[in-house]
């Protein structure tokens, strides 16, 4: 079918009025309000997220780690690498609009041998060099929709990396604080181990002093002993996070610098925003809502080829017959351009089960996506409740800690100048030092709810 120019321009204009009325266009989904904190009913749009990660962790040993896990992190790299697949197939739909074109170049030679009775014989050489374009027009937007849908990818591959920047700077920091928590625990355990050294000591003394009996001097050295058994578990679980750590950051297992938990700064405000700035702040619900665009112009897609296609071929070149001297004369030149539509009628039924396939991928996209905000709501709701509810501990933790210490003191002088038992020292010494060990617990909780708060809003993409 030959396609004048008027014709030609009145297909385009047609095919731009039809466009809207197959494929749709995309709006984000209304799926946030600002109940997704419970029973918090924040108006002010100030949030935590917005501090550089380099300003939220005031340590500069950890600061340095962050640097190095940033650099050589593995799975970062392969994260980048994803972008540039994407970007990749981003690039190659961009191109969908303009047309495919090939070269050709034939030759043939021919003969015919006499045939009896013809008395003649046939001999051809046609040498052809030609080039052929064919152009397919968007009447129903699927290239545009294809476009989209390899942008949306592009963007979710990105927001993937942002994913895995955002968990790796959390992963590290929270695993350098409970590197501190076990270094306390550690200097806790030993300072313990020590005063116990000195207990047994003075057992056997106001044993000889008849004071005591034998099986004080045996109890405070049960004592002493099961202390000391709490040691080689701490010294692993610090070489175990040492390697754990030396694997965010992407080199073999070694020793980690780094300071003294009493020296980390605890945030006093953290402030949390309103719901809605997820959308725009979590780089984990940006990259599902990405993944339901990109399903989204799939189905845009799927629709688009129920519908015909318009495609415009054309084709110039020179061809001779057994003269090369005049190859490339104007009288050895051909062309023509063909236009041409085509309606899918019967294929089996895939194109409409493609659809379908699209439509159900889409739903499965958008929940994932509605799955992701709720998931990014309780985690901000609990790193919150969590650290309110550490802070609190800190004057109770303080006074039982006072109060502890006076009795280890008050027992023990009783031990000495009236009958007092050696039970009641040995379960006030313990119950002294898990009161200690708990307060660098609730210290860590304060730390790491910090941290995951921090990570709930979107923090760490800077």
């Amino acid at each position: 079918m030959k396609i004048q120019p008027i014709q030609y321009i009145t297909i385009l204009a047609l095919a731009g009025s039809l466009t809207s009325c197959v494929t749709a266009k995309y709006e984000t989904p209304e799926i946030i309000d600002n109940k997704l904190y419970r029973d918090m009913n924040s108006k002010d749009s100030t949030t935590i997220a917005d501090i550089p990660w380099s300003n939220f962790f005031k340590d500069i040993n950890l600061q340095n780690l962050i640097k190095e896990g940033l650099q050589n992190n593995l799975d970062l790299q392969i994260a980048v690498t994803r972008i540039k697949q994407s970007e990749a197939s981003l690039r190659s739909a961009k191109l969908g609009y303009l047309p495919t074109l090939s070269a050709e170049a034939s030759y043939s030679n021919s003969k015919l041998n006499e045939v009896k009775g013809s008395g003649f014989r046939t001999h051809s050489e046609i040498p052809q060099l030609s080039a052929t374009a064919s152009w397919e027009a968007d009447i129903w937007g699927k290239i545009a929709s294809t476009k989209r849908s390899a942008l949306a990818s592009y963007y979710q591959s990105d927001a993937y990396r942002l994913v895995t920047q955002t968990s790796l700077i959390a992963n590290i920091a929270n695993s350098y604080f409970n590197l501190l928590a076990y270094d306390e625990q550690l200097k806790i355990m030993k300072n313990t181990i020590k005063l116990l050294e000195d207990n047994v000591q003075t057992m056997q003394y106001l044993k000889e002093a008849n004071i005591v009996t034998g099986a004080a001097v045996e109890q405070s050295k049960a004592l002493l002993y099961s202390t000391k058994l709490n040691v080689p578990d701490l010294e692993s679980n610090i070489k175990t996070l040492e390697n754990s750590i030396s694997l965010l950051l992407g080199k073999e297992p070694g020793p980690i610098v780094r300071s003294k938990i009493e020296e980390q700064v605890i945030p006093t405000e953290l402030e949390y925003g309103v719901p809605v700035q997820l959308l725009s702040k979590r780089p984990d619900v940006m990259m599902y809502e990405y993944a339901y665009r990109a399903s989204f112009e799939n189905t845009n897609i799927a629709k688009a080829s129920l519908y015909p296609s318009l495609t415009l071929t054309g084709n110039v070149g020179y061809s001779t017959y057994q003269n090369l001297n005049n190859f490339f004369d104007y009288s050895s030149m051909f062309a023509n351009i063909v236009g041409g539509l085509t309606q899918p009628i019967f294929n089996q039924g895939k194109l409409k089960s493609q659809l379908r396939i699209s439509q159900a991928k889409q739903e499965e996209a958008f929940l994932n996506f509605k799955k992701a905000v709720l998931n990014s709501g309780m985690e901000v709701s609990n790193a919150l409740y969590s650290y309110e509810k550490a802070k609190s501990k800190d004057t109770g933790r303080n006074l039982q800690i006072e109060a502890l210490q006076k009795s280890v003191d008050f027992t023990k002088e009783l031990l000495i100048y009236s009958n007092a038992n050696y039970t009641e020292v040995l379960t006030a010494e313990q119950n002294l030092l898990s009161a200690k060990l708990n307060q660098v617990n609730d210290r860590l909780q304060q730390l790491q709810s910090a941290i995951n708060l921090y990570k709930a809003l979107g923090g760490g993409v800077n």
